[in-house]
């Protein structure tokens, strides 16, 4: 996680897997004790979409990335039918509940906003959690009985400290390139939200070089950060098959890569994981995937 920074994370499953795709022998029972302690957080960060990230990652980059998100949060609110003196009152609530009674569950949030005389039905409620994420107020904490809870977020992550934007820019672009290089200033702007304004402060020289031997075999989960970490992902995902790994409708696909390209997806399928490959793969590539099959029920069994 430090090198990676960020991991798209609306499917924790998902999230899981592109871990374990960057370590050796984590287990998902691992990353979970961390989520647990609070050494791994969610939040909605990068692209106002859920992330995970390392608890020290997390107060900075709400810093940077909170302001872009708050217009468009407002404007959903307000389709949603939720008045900006509610949507107050509603992270007001929240933090209340959180200080006396947290962690509580989505569901339990909406009754007492509901009680409040707040609307919550439809995306209302999801938009509420959302702004008071934004705000600093909550975060999300561990679940409870497979249901993700909500937490305060100056108990679960400390006191926030003073960020420094400049240096938070810089520490946001050393590190995505530390993990996507080569890249330019539009694909970290694409990756994080953040203006072009921003990302174009990167150091002259400081995109990398391509690397010179290809990645191995890697059974990648969906939305894995390799198929996100770049605007334009044709280097990865050819493009006559590029329907198969993203169909629209915000969906990419697990895929199975090899010499760093999609050469197929994969699917759990009555408890085996199933390879569809673009077209006949090599044997020792197709070896070296079975291995990686055979290291994903490790994952999740171990």
């Amino acid at each position: 996680m430090q090198r990676v920074l960020a991991v798209q994370a609306q499917d924790l499953r998902a999230a899981r897997l592109a871990i374990r795709a960057r370590t050796r022998g984590v287990t998902a029972a691992e990353v979970d004790r961390l989520l647990a302690d609070g050494s791994l957080v969610v939040g909605w960060l990068l692209r106002g979409t859920l992330h995970l990230v390392l608890a020290e990652d997390y107060r900075w980059l709400l810093t940077l990335t909170a302001p872009t998100r708050l217009a468009t949060n407002r404007r959903r609110l307000g389709q949603e039918g939720v008045s900006p003196d509610d949507a107050e009152r509603a992270v007001a609530t929240v933090e209340l509940a959180l200080t006396e009674s947290g962690p509580l569950t989505r569901g339990e949030l909406a009754t007492l906003l509901a009680a409040e005389g707040i609307r919550t039905e439809g995306q209302a409620m999801h938009h509420l959690l959302v702004l008071a994420a934004l705000r600093g107020v909550a975060v999300l904490g561990p679940p409870r009985d497979d249901r993700q809870t909500f937490v305060l977020a100056r108990d679960w992550l400390g006191p926030p400290k003073p960020v420094d934007r400049d240096a938070a820019v810089a520490e946001l672009g050393r590190r995505y390139l530390a993990a996507h290089a080569p890249a330019t200033p539009a694909d970290l702007a694409r990756w994080s939200g953040l203006p072009l304004y921003d990302t174009r402060r990167l150091p002259a020289g400081s995109l990398g070089p391509p690397p010179a031997v290809p990645p191995p075999p890697r059974l990648l989960g969906a939305f894995d950060p390799y198929l996100l970490g770049w605007k334009d992902r044709s280097f990865a995902v050819p493009a006559e098959h590029a329907h198969r790994v993203h169909p629209g409708g915000g969906v990419l696909r697990a895929i199975a890569a090899v010499d760093g390209e999609a050469a197929g997806t994969w699917a759990r399928r009555g408890g085996r994981i199933e390879i569809e490959p673009f077209s006949l793969l090599r044997p020792g590539d197709e070896r070296a995937l079975a291995a990686e099959a055979e290291d994903i029920r490790r994952f999740e069994v171990g």
